[in-house]
């Protein structure tokens, strides 16, 4: 239920704002209260100097004075939010919603053998995985492409609206299945052509690594440079816990996990954020990935969401309204009962 007394202006939105123009001749009235009392006179006459009148008299009382006028302007404004037609969203389910911009994404994914360490339970593949998923599910109007790279790099998932085919291409998802290696940059530069120039305004790629660029003849940097020229931003993630990590060493009696510095090239992946207008994160743990692609979501404000409303929203002045009418009782109150008895 919406709380009657809830007066968060900024939560509200407006029928009428126009009212709120209003709002800016409030510190004048103030001002010219503040004046009026200042140089109103007495209804008692005094004979001696201004400095013994104002020794007889209590510095309270006139601060007290002072909140009176500051609350003769503060009931003011709440009349004026309340003929504004405040409105509120909460409780009231009568629309649509109806995602006019999307965004146009590729996630471009690390899939080298390092990516078995198992500083991520149970490996980082696996829970690089996992979270790419749950924020796919948690788009709506998106185009989403996948593309993945070890030592060379491929699109595994053109960018699609059916969801369901490219976290089945996800979950298909293991090492080996390219030339050995990180080629960072062919990773990158192959994500960057599979979005159009035709696509939507807003573009991103969201880049994910482990390791250092190893392979490959196109440098990150200049992949970079390829998605400024096509307006795409990259977002780019480390994964990797900091110090030692079990990495995965192919060894005559199998495969050993054995105790590996984690090396990421973190000055390639800030640059190519910064250069694109992105953001690098790095991600120590599943918790800390999950909320890194949370914080992408929250930097991509390009993407519209409009609800389409069968019928007018409620009117909601009576917060507003509850704490002008209460303000001016508390006034008239001290008016009445403490200044004209005292």
């Amino acid at each position: 239920m919406f709380n009657d007394w809830n007066i968060a202006i900024w939560e509200y939105e407006f029928l009428s704002p126009y009212w709120l123009w209003l709002l800016a001749l409030i510190p004048a009235v103030v001002w010219w209260l503040f004046y009026f009392e200042r140089n109103q006179g007495g209804e008692i006459k005094f004979s001696r100097t201004e400095k013994e009148q104002r020794n007889l008299g209590q510095n309270w009382v006139k601060y007290l004075r002072w909140s009176i006028i500051v609350s003769y302007g503060i009931i003011l404004s709440l009349l004026i939010v309340a003929f504004a037609r405040p409105f509120h969203w909460s409780g009231y389910d009568d629309y649509e919603e109806n995602y006019k911009n999307g965004i146009d994404i590729v996630i471009a994914m690390d899939i080298s053998v390092s990516m078995l360490a198992r500083d991520f339970e149970p490996n980082r593949l696996e829970a690089s995985k996992k979270v790419a998923k749950e924020f796919i599910d948690g788009r709506h109007g998106d185009r989403i492409g996948l593309v993945v790279y070890e030592g060379e790099a491929y699109t595994a998932c053109p960018a699609t609206l059916d969801y369901n085919i490219l976290k089945t291409q996800i979950d298909q998802l293991q090492p080996g299945l390219l030339e050995g290696g990180t080629a960072i940059g062919t990773g990158l530069g192959t994500a960057v052509t599979r979005l159009r120039n035709d696509s939507l305004p807003s573009k991103v790629i969201i880049l994910l690594t482990d390791g250092v660029n190893n392979q490959g003849d196109l440098s990150p940097e200049n992949a970079a440079q390829l998605a400024k020229a096509k307006n795409i931003r990259v977002y780019t993630i480390g994964v990797g816990s900091m110090g030692n990590a079990p990495m995965p060493m192919f060894t005559p009696f199998g495969v050993q996990y054995v105790d590996t510095p984690v090396e990421i090239d973190e000055m390639s992946l800030n640059k190519i954020a910064s250069i694109t207008g992105g953001k690098y994160f790095r991600a120590t743990d599943e918790e800390s990935l999950r909320t890194i692609y949370k914080e992408i979501e929250k930097l991509e404000k390009r993407k519209i969401k409009e609800n389409d409303f069968k019928s007018e929203p409620p009117v909601r002045p009576l917060p507003f309204l509850n704490w002008a009418i209460l303000l001016m009782i508390l006034v008239f109150s001290v008016q009445t009962f403490y200044f004209k008895n005292n």
